[in-house]
């Protein structure tokens, strides 16, 4: 009767396993159907000559079982799954005291230059000799006017931001991630901006699906991942368009996950390379412990631009290598260890924008010696802008602590970074405008010196009723402090790169906890000193900033509030 009841069970259940090897097949033939149509056929001769000679043994059972996972795995993990991040939000934007050059000094680029009476003239077709010239005669002649103020504000600007998102694991040693985005502002498409002479203001590679371009949808993230043991060492290989913006601790402001996997406060840029990782953990006993090798290309030039392929052309692509460590980490207290260094930096990166005014460097009079031409851009054109020259290198590193402090029912949030930036300049910018001002790695006035950095970035996290998050942040960086963080979700500009400070609060409120929420926020910028985020020009104190540190706009003061749904599904 054992025997009996036993037979039926095990009928039923190769039964049941052929149901499943059946009902997988759809989703598993899109890759080989007719192979799988044979295994199908095959599972099915095998019950029959099972139940014919009354064969049940432990090694069938188990073949069987090994077979159907196997399809039961493809129908599970041979798909391509997509999730959606959207924000609505809404911005008051009042800037305070910017500086701008006086319509005189900004005049006299138009004005035609008269080599009878050069200190009477303007310098629109002067030599780069007789333009520096006039321009250090009318410094030392106290003839330089200061610099006019004005306010500017966008009382409401809204915005829409999508990301969608890609994951696929073929198997438990390789997946595929990706990221499409679009970004835009209400009642605006045309994905090109003014330039107010920032980074921010041109479509860059490493800027356009993190700031406002239109209604595209451009490519943030697209790489594999490869896993593999060596030596009982977890390791990993990653290439293709990084994960490299909202890293941490951008997620506490952001009420998500950790975004990327540069510590934002020296990276916050996307860009194209490869990453390999080593798991350390149970090698050296501490939790957490892993160590990241990055390598990325910044610009190349030998690819779509005036210069490519070009034999009088000098310019180098710009690389940059990294590593990036985690020295503990719990899962309540972590800390970690970025450095990067970027060889050749360019004084710009391939890209548009619309420029207020053009320059022209010829050779008119046929002398051997050029001069410079400027026009104003009333029209509104758009330009095509390239890098003109290698102006030096750049190093980075920051230390990032991240915890805890427990409540009655709850935890306090908390960080700390401090980081650190020195640049290398090797020479004055070939760019007609820089190199009119003498300017190369933040350096002015033909002096090219190297430069130290220094930023502070701090913040706690409050809970609050109703599930509830409570914010509040402040950095601070120094005269010469530069990253490259231009991928940074706002509208003003990095808050990470300022050489100022800036303050910020937040306050999450969930609705259908992660999936949907609202944020009321705010900032308040206090710049000290003018080019934050810029690589160009020596960095001058703003309140002693001239006519000629502020042909471009200088901000000094920026309060923004804001208020934003998300949803994520």
């Amino acid at each position: 009767m054992k025997t009996i009841r036993t037979y039926g069970m095990l009928k039923w259940t190769i039964c049941l396993l052929v149901g499943l090897a059946v009902f997988a097949a759809p989703v598993w033939a899109q890759e080989n159907p007719d192979e799988v149509a044979d295994e199908i056929r095959e599972l099915k001769q095998r019950v029959k000559e099972l139940e014919k000679d009354n064969e049940w043994n432990t090694e069938d059972i188990d073949s069987l079982l090994d077979r159907v996972d196997e399809a039961e795995m493809h129908t599970a993990t041979d798909t391509l799954s997509f999730d959606v991040e959207f924000r609505t939000r809404a911005e008051s934007i009042h800037y305070k005291d910017i500086r701008m050059a006086p319509p005189e000094v900004l005049g006299a680029f138009f004005t035609p230059f008269n080599p009878s009476n050069p200190a009477q003239s303007g310098f629109n077709g002067a030599t780069l000799a007789q333009i520096q010239g006039g321009i250090a005669n009318m410094a030392s002649g106290g003839n330089l006017p200061a610099p006019e103020k004005y306010d500017a504000d966008n009382d409401v600007i809204y915005t829409n931001k999508l990301r969608l998102n890609m994951f696929a694991r073929f198997n438990p040693h390789l997946d595929f991630q990706g990221r499409l985005a679009a970004y835009k502002v209400f009642g605006d498409s045309t994905g090109v901006k003014f330039n107010r002479g920032g980074v921010d203001d041109i479509t860059l590679d490493g800027t356009t699906a993190s700031r406002p371009g239109g209604d595209t949808v451009h490519l943030e993230r697209a790489y594999f991942v490869y896993r593999n043991d060596i030596a009982n060492v977890p390791v990993s290989f990653s290439a293709g368009r990084r994960p490299s913006t909202q890293g941490p601790p951008l997620e506490y402001r952001n009420f998500s996950e950790v975004g990327g996997s540069p510590v934002s406060t020296i990276i916050n840029w996307q860009f194209d390379g490869a990453s390999l990782s080593f798991g350390l953990e149970d090698t050296v006993g501490i939790p957490g412990a892993s160590f990241k090798l990055c390598y990325g290309v910044g610009f190349e030039n030998d690819w779509g631009n005036s210069t490519a392929l070009s034999p009088a052309s000098d310019l180098e692509d710009v690389h940059m290598l990294g590593f990036i460590s985690n020295f503990y980490d719990n899962g309540t207290t972590s800390l970690m260890f970025n450095y990067a260094h970027a060889w050749d930096v360019t004084d710009g990166f391939a890209g548009s924008t619309v420029m207020p005014f053009t320059i022209a460097r010829q050779d008119r009079d046929g002398d051997g010696t050029p001069e410079y031409y400027f026009s104003e851009n009333n029209g509104g054109f758009v330009s095509r802008l390239e890098p003109a020259s290698n102006i030096g290198d750049w190093d980075a590193a920051t230390l990032l602590l991240r915890s805890q402090v427990a409540t009655p029912n709850d935890h306090i949030d908390w960080f700390i970074s401090g980081s650190w930036s020195h640049t290398d300049p090797s020479q004055i910018s070939d760019n007609p405008f820089f190199e009119m001002m003498g300017m190369g790695l933040l350096s002015s006035n033909g002096q090219l010196e190297s430069r130290d950095g220094y930023s502070v970035y701090a913040g706690m996290i409050f809970p609050m009723p109703h599930d509830a998050r409570f914010g509040v942040e402040y950095n601070w960086g120094s005269k010469y402090w530069f990253n490259f963080t231009g991928a940074e979700d706002s509208l003003i500009g990095s808050k990470l790169a300022a050489r100022g400070q800036v303050f910020e609060t937040y306050y999450h409120q969930p609705i259908y906890g992660p999936n949907f929420f609202v944020t009321l926020g705010g900032q308040y910028y206090d710049y000290k000193y003018t080019g934050s985020g810029n690589p160009l020009g020596k960095p001058v104190e703003i309140e002693k900033a001239n006519a000629l540190d502020a042909i471009n706009p200088v901000t000094d003061e920026v309060w923004n509030a804001y208020l934003s749904a998300t949803v994520n599904f």
